[in-house]
């Protein structure tokens, strides 16, 4: 395969938490595309850029990060994944602008503000429970999909000095969200800053990030790809809230992306110690060595392994002669494949509810993106479920499938045929 130069790219030395030069690699799952570059013709297949993509733990703070960094208008300036299309993601939205409403007793007069807001499917549910929002959002074409419903949305990248914008222009806020965006940023702690300057005093940021001891208890190494640049310990985000003077009142595990953390936290006034609760939770870590190399480095053999299990599983399924297909197309999908060199020759194609995918290529593989019309057309015996945290949503859709004998296969942690 020809790979065309990467541009836009650099490696970092230090932490991109605590600026530490001890960063040591403990997983490379190879040079692989950016997972969400969907191909729209065959003709773009050669020029495919690809970037290494390897996992570092920083022996200061206890960050795993990535240390290769593309730069964000690649990445988010124009986007393709949007959150309305889950209805599992519907349900947590609801329960999420809920939760939050009551805890701050919001009402008309107040203001939330959620960073990397999407299409606005959260802020809507906020706004249905009479809470005046506001969205900001980096990619144009996501961003004016909130507008035309109705979400209020700038099409910007949030960061410390946008905070302190914002608050000027549309006041404090009462709650300020980051829901899977503050692994994306490279400079974390001037996010959180951020949040904080745009914060009433009497306020709450709430970020949602998936849990590091999730990924590696689950073996959930596709959820590592380019746009995620930080995998968070308990440890680590204390650490950060502390630097941008945030004290962490109360941390709620969400089974939501495969098993995540919603930390809340308000500005620090004349003491900063996080809630003990919370402090036990990183000392629970500290004990199973989720912040170690040793225990990292054994979740990247059993990376290895993983890849010759789904391999074998698939070239056995596809040498008796059964038809095999894809369901959905997620960026984490996208990692499972390129690493595992999952292509055409034994998955033909994928599937998809995204409007905005169907009819494209996914990358590095180039699995043909259809509609999921194609599975009762098609009939494949088997469906690799590449968006596996939304399994069970999936396998409810397609109950005829599944009645004319279907089969579903889930990837991780160990390849199984449900």
């Amino acid at each position: 395969m020809n790979e065309a130069p990467a541009p836009l790219h650099h490696r970092r030395t230090t932490c991109r938490a605590c600026g530490a030069a001890r960063l040591e690699q403990f997983l490379d799952l190879g040079m692989q595309p950016l997972a969400n570059s969907f191909l729209h013709s065959e003709s773009e297949f050669a020029a495919e850029a690809r970037y290494p993509l390897a996992l570092y733990l920083c022996g200061e703070c206890g960050l795993v990060q990535l240390a290769d960094v593309v730069d964000p208008e690649l990445l988010f300036r124009t986007y393709i994944y949007v959150t309305g299309t889950s209805e599992t993601i519907a349900a947590h939205n609801r329960e999420y602008a809920a939760t939050v409403t009551s805890l701050l007793g919001l009402g008309p007069g107040d203001l939330v503000v959620e960073a990397a807001s999407n299409d606005g499917s959260l802020l809507r549910c906020f706004q249905e429970l009479g809470v005046r929002v506001l969205g900001v959002e980096p990619a144009a074409n996501i961003a004016e999909v909130a507008r035309s419903r109705g979400v209020p949305t700038e099409a910007v990248f949030f960061d410390q000095a946008e905070g302190a914008r914002l608050r000027e222009s549309a006041g404090p806020a009462r709650a300020v969200i980051g829901n899977n965006v503050l692994a994306h940023v490279d400079d974390p702690l001037g996010f959180l800053a951020g949040a904080r300057s745009l914060l009433g005093s009497d306020g709450l940021v709430i970020i949602e990030v998936p849990y590091l001891a999730e990924m590696i208890d689950r073996l959930e190494y596709d959820t590592v790809y380019h746009e995620h640049l930080s995998y968070f310990s308990v440890s680590a985000l204390l650490r950060l809230a502390a630097g941008a003077g945030l004290r962490v009142v109360r941390i709620d595990p969400v089974p939501v992306h495969g098993g995540s953390l919603r930390l809340y936290a308000t500005p620090a006034t004349d003491t900063l110690a996080h809630a003990p609760e919370i402090l036990a939770l990183a000392e629970e870590e500290r004990v199973r060595g989720m912040t170690g190399l040793n225990r990292l480095r054994r979740f990247a053999a059993e990376v290895a392994r993983h890849r010759v299990a789904l391999r074998a599983m698939l070239e056995r399924l596809r040498g008796a002669g059964h038809r095999l297909a894809a369901y959905s197309a997620p960026a984490k999908g996208n990692t499972l494949l390129n690493f595992c060199g999952i292509g055409t020759e034994l998955v033909p194609y994928t599937v998809d509810r995204n409007p905005l995918k169907v009819g494209t290529y996914t990358p590095g593989m180039h699995l043909p993106v259809l509609s999921v019309d194609a599975i009762l057309e098609r009939r494949p015996d088997h469906l690799l479920i590449l968006a596996w945290n939304f399994a069970d949503e999936i396998r409810r859709q397609q109950g005829e499938y599944a009645r004319q004998g279907g089969r579903f296969i889930l990837p991780l942690p160990v390849p199984q045929i449900l």
